[in-house]
């Protein structure tokens, strides 16, 4: 038997594989409540216009609301016969007021209804997700302000460089973080026209106002081109290319959080409850979670490769092989929404270890570049040539192994008489960090007043 929603182009049932490969109702159940929203927009500006009877209208909108509360409710039935979501609320519809649910149809595709409800449902993940980066930022940022003066080794290549403070490196994820939720932000500006009314893909002769029911869906204008309207994924690449940038930043993080709770390191410590066991050995406190955030990024831009992949070539307008963005979207966006959610727990539970993050940051003569900065300052020798006299004082401190500070002055003027007898006990790893005074620096004064900025703008 056909499907009866086809009408009477078919005589005879899908083959069983084909049901399988067409219906979308297992993942795009996800989208019901917002194809409810649409719908009741439709059925509400059908009436206004005279399309169908105001009556009607309410009839029509009074059997969508039953449909919201049974899916709210987790009473709401789906079947794979019926595809996807949009005629499994049609049947349904269909139950609760009879052939009148034939009408909400009038004016409208599944083509243009799909698109509408993946931009209502963007636009609510977006506001949810930037909302948990704002949380993130503010937990680091509490970070930051409580140790705005706790000294730690800073990096490059992975090398003690220079002393940082770690309130300043937390600040940095702040500030990934702040561009991360403007690219969320930027995307809701081009989420903002509505595809309800596109119809198939050449619109509709019926006398619809679609600027209605943009408005009434919360929508800016809808939008100017039916082919576009109905067939356009760019806002969904766009959305997954953010998510996976995102995700990478989280994942940096991550990776320090695996780095620092390490035996090796000894920076922090996290917490049990982002924290896990081994099956065999009794003394593991594995970072399990830090790790999970590490490796979710993947999935992020496999979910983008995916999309991009299916829409390469892809003319206009619809095509079935747009069923496949879903998935990958959703995939996405529970991704990011979980590592979001691990991270502000582990950052807002872990405990720094601030006697080695500071006896750390005395390790791999970190204090080579201020004292050449220094002997620029005291003597006025070119930064170039300065340089050049720390790498020797680095080279002998090696040779005697032990640390720049410790060097015998006697040895020191052998490499350049003009070094200053007093210019190690200038040098002090307090100093260095108190004297990185300009703007964005480490020292704890900047630190401190961009960490209260970022607590009273994220409160």
């Amino acid at each position: 038997m056909a499907n009866k929603m086809w009408g009477g182009r078919f005589a005879n049932s899908p083959d069983k594989i084909m049901e399988i490969i067409n219906s979308s109702i297992h993942f795009d159940i996800r989208l019901a409540l917002q194809d409810i929203q649409g719908s009741i927009a439709h059925a509400k500006m059908l009436g206004e216009v005279s399309i169908i009877t105001k009556k009607e209208s309410e009839k029509i909108i009074t059997g969508l609301n039953e449909i919201r509360k049974e899916i709210e409710n987790g009473n709401f039935k789906t079947s794979v016969e019926l595809e996807d979501i949009h005629m499994n609320i049609e049947s349904r519809l269909n139950e609760l007021i009879g052939d009148l649910s034939g009408k909400l149809h009038t004016g409208r595709s599944r083509n243009d209804q799909v698109a509408t409800d993946i931009k209502l449902y963007l636009r609510e993940k977006i506001n949810y997700i930037t909302e948990l980066i704002n949380t993130y930022q503010k937990t680091l940022s509490l970070n930051a302000l409580k140790y705005y003066d706790t000294i730690m080794p800073g990096f490059t290549h992975l090398q003690s460089a220079q002393p940082i403070t770690f309130g300043h490196h937390l600040l940095a994820y702040v500030e990934l973080a702040e561009r991360d939720k403007g690219r969320f932000t930027d995307c809701l500006q081009r989420l903002d026209e509505c595809p309800l009314g596109a119809a198939a893909l050449a619109g509709t002769s019926y006398p619809i106002d679609r600027f209605m029911t943009a408005s009434i869906l919360g929508f800016k204008k809808p939008m100017a081109n039916s082919l576009d309207a109905v067939s356009s994924r760019d806002l969904l690449l766009e959305t997954l290319s953010v998510i996976a940038i995102t995700a990478i930043n989280l994942s940096r993080f991550a990776e320090e959080l695996v780095l620092w709770s390490s035996t090796e390191f000894n920076y922090i410590k996290l917490s049990d409850k982002y924290t896990s066991g081994s099956s065999i050995m009794p003394q593991k406190r594995n970072p399990d979670a830090a790790e999970l955030v590490r490796a979710k990024s993947g999935r992020t831009i496999g979910s983008l490769i995916t999309l991009f992949t299916v829409l390469k070539g892809l003319p206009l307008a619809y095509s079935k092989d747009m069923q496949e963005d879903k998935e990958a979207l959703f995939d996405s966006i529970d991704t990011i929404e979980i590592s979001l959610l691990a991270l502000i727990g582990m950052v807002g539970d872990m405990k720094p270890n601030i006697e080695k993050m500071q006896s750390a940051s005395k390790e791999g003569f970190s204090i080579a570049t201020d004292i050449a900065d220094m002997l620029v300052i005291k003597i006025g020798i070119p930064f170039r040539e300065a340089h050049n006299i720390v790498g020797k004082m680095v080279a002998l401190a090696e040779k005697n192994n032990t640390y720049l500070d410790k060097l015998d002055p006697k040895e020191i003027i052998t490499i350049d008489k003009r070094i200053p007898n007093d210019i190690m006990s200038l040098i002090t790893i307090d100093n260095m960090v108190l004297n990185k005074t300009s703007y964005g620096g480490t020292s704890p004064h900047e630190v401190l007043k961009r960490a209260n900025e970022w607590v009273e703008r994220l409160s």
